[in-house]
């Protein structure tokens, strides 16, 4: 059974798992008719704060974004941005997304082990968990 997707988010960290799940995301969408939105989420430091501007995190998340739009554009795709500073990242995604009414949250994920076991971290199963809409995981 084929979806229909309208709106896609593709949360990104700055891997290359971030290109896949990007590509993935244009491979489910119609072009005009899906709008596909990358977001980078700058984590603040609880002594910080959350608005304050840390400028390598900044200047960090802008390349990133940028190269997520061209990696958009090669596809002949456009993409919309958002550039997002929080105390957690899991959060901000699941509440952007409900405020978004997205359909699709495509999540890119590298392989990594903690404590000698495959992990997935913490953003990823809170996203799974609390979601409202259907979550997708590219994993590298």
């Amino acid at each position: 059974m084929a979806m229909d997707y309208h709106r896609i988010l593709v949360p990104v960290a700055g891997t290359t798992a971030d290109d896949e799940a990007l590509k993935l995301a244009c491979s489910l969408s119609r072009k005009g008719k899906t709008k596909i939105w990358v977001m980078y989420v700058v984590i603040q430091d609880r002594s910080l704060p959350v608005d304050a501007e840390v400028e390598p995190e900044i200047r960090k998340g802008e390349e990133i974004l940028d190269h997520m739009e061209s990696v958009a554009e090669d596809l002949g795709f456009e993409i919309s941005t958002d550039f997002m500073q929080a105390r957690e990242a899991g959060p901000t995604i699941v509440d952007a997304a409900a405020e978004n009414n997205v359909d699709l949250i495509i999540m890119g994920i590298k392989y990594k082990q903690r404590l000698g076991q495959f992990s997935l971290g913490s953003v990823v199963p809170y996203v799974l968990k609390n979601a409202h809409c259907r979550v997708m995981l590219y994993q590298q």
